[in-house]
């Protein structure tokens, strides 16, 4: 089967992806063996963290799996960088620490303003979903200082949405509670 034909179930199955807190399906396909010890790390991080991860990260909109629609708005306390893969562009949500909103458009329609890479800066608060309807996309996510989930941070809705009241309507639609 040619890979690009494969669907959004095929590409779970073939690349062992599992669901994500967030929304979505991931795996980790590169954890760094250099470590970034603690008190070299900017404050807040709990302990050493390695210099860098990489995820396969995949949503769709294609089915009843609600879950894998969008990936919620949350925050890490490290930049991640997002590179396309495959299937439909994705739109990644950013509303950074002073309010201002961005969206990213990751995809590969270079000529009408997608791009292969983009980066998501620590502490942003952050959402994504399928540009198109009825399909899927397929990115990877860079994470440095690594990722670790006890950088991770889930947003609630009314918290959120009352610290930025002037994105009230895209917080209520891209959380979970």
């Amino acid at each position: 089967m040619d890979a690009q034909a494969w669907n959004a179930q095929t590409w779970i199955d073939k690349l062992q992806l599992q669901p994500h807190p967030e929304g979505g399906y991931y795996r980790v396909t590169y954890t760094a063996a250099t470590k970034i010890a603690a008190d070299a790390l900017p404050p807040g991080f709990t302990g050493a963290r390695s210099a860098s991860t990489a995820i396969y990260f995949l949503l769709s909109n294609q089915g009843d799996d609600a879950r894998s629609h969008f990936s919620a708005f949350h925050r890490l306390r490290s930049d991640e960088m997002w590179h396309f893969y495959a299937g439909s562009p994705l739109a990644v949500h950013v509303i950074a620490e002073d309010g201002s909103y961005t969206q990213l458009l990751i995809g590969p329609d270079i000529e009408n303003g997608k791009h292969f890479q983009a980066v998501v800066k620590a502490g942003s608060w952050f959402a994504s979903a399928p540009l198109l309807p009825d399909s899927f996309a397929l990115v990877g996510c860079t994470v440095s200082p690594g990722f670790d989930f006890d950088d991770f941070e889930l947003a609630n809705r009314d918290l959120l949405a009352a610290t930025f009241p002037q994105h009230r309507e895209l917080i209520h639609r891209l959380t979970r509670w």
